[in-house]
């Protein structure tokens, strides 16, 4: 995968934390077919390093993504479209092992916000507008937006986006549910690196645990739901048994710091 500064995806690390940067500046981080093998092949490579905890996705030069690439729809570029295999935007079908965070500055519309609600956490500046706008172009969502979307901020709220393709102001999508954190202009990547390094801290085995039973929850009754919730959580009851002793011990008391490792 290309890594110099004119690639249109290159991936920074600092200790476990694992940036993905998407720099097509020229198309405001439209994604193309080859940029979304390039996103695609970073992060199957965040999620085979053992040294990777967490990852961040952040699109250069003021824009998260605009969409998919239309000007190389029809092309030798243009994004892949079928049942198996990576998604039309890149890592959007696959399911990682550990979490993602995105960035999000400017604009995450179309392909671009699916691929944001392919990430667990979303951090947006606040100046930042979410949205279908491939209504606009008769585009449709074919990467999880009707899937994610209605799971996430509910059904009713989902239609809304969908059908309108309105453009969402970072307020009302911290109000929705549709973006976790809203940070002042300018400030996403920093806030989010900052974020996955606190969660970088924590105890891993547990917290991938717990972010496997709330994915494994949906389309599941509640019975089913509950016996998998036990199930991932008796594989990691030897992390949790070392907690509770170091808990015994004092740490994390009246406001001690502890790092949880």
């Amino acid at each position: 995968m290309g890594a110099g500064p004119g690639a249109p995806v290159r991936v920074e690390k600092a200790g476990p934390v694992t940036t993905v940067v998407l720099s097509r500046p020229a198309v405001r981080n439209a994604v193309d077919g080859p940029t979304a093998r390039q996103l695609a092949d970073a992060f199957r490579e965040f999620d085979a390093d053992p040294e990777a905890r967490v990852a961040v996705l952040w699109g250069a030069g003021g824009t998260f993504c605009a969409g998919a690439d239309l000007k190389a729809a029809g092309t030798a570029r243009g994004n892949r479209v079928a049942p198996d295999g990576d998604g039309p935007m890149g890592p959007t079908r696959m399911r990682l092992g550990k979490p993602v965070i995105a960035a999000i500055a400017g604009h995450a519309v179309a392909g671009g916000l699916e691929l944001a609600l392919w990430c667990d956490l979303r951090v947006a500046e606040e100046d930042a507008v979410l949205g279908v706008f491939c209504r606009r172009w008769g585009v449709p969502l074919i990467d999880g937006g009707t899937v994610r979307l209605p799971r996430l901020i509910g059904a009713g709220r989902a239609r809304d986006l969908v059908l309108t393709g309105r453009p969402v102001p970072a307020a009302e999508a911290l109000d929705i549910g549709l973006v976790s954190r809203v940070v002042p202009t300018g400030t996403a990547r920093a806030a989010a690196e900052r974020l996955a390094a606190e969660l970088a801290r924590l105890p891993q085995a547990c917290l991938r645990s717990d972010r496997d039973a709330l994915l494994d929850q949906e389309g599941r009754d509640e019975a089913a739901a509950l016996a998998a919730e036990l199930r991932y959580g008796q594989a990691v009851l030897a992390e949790g048994l070392t907690g509770a002793a170091r808990f015994a011990g004092g740490a994390g008391r009246h406001g001690a710091p502890d790092d949880g490792r």
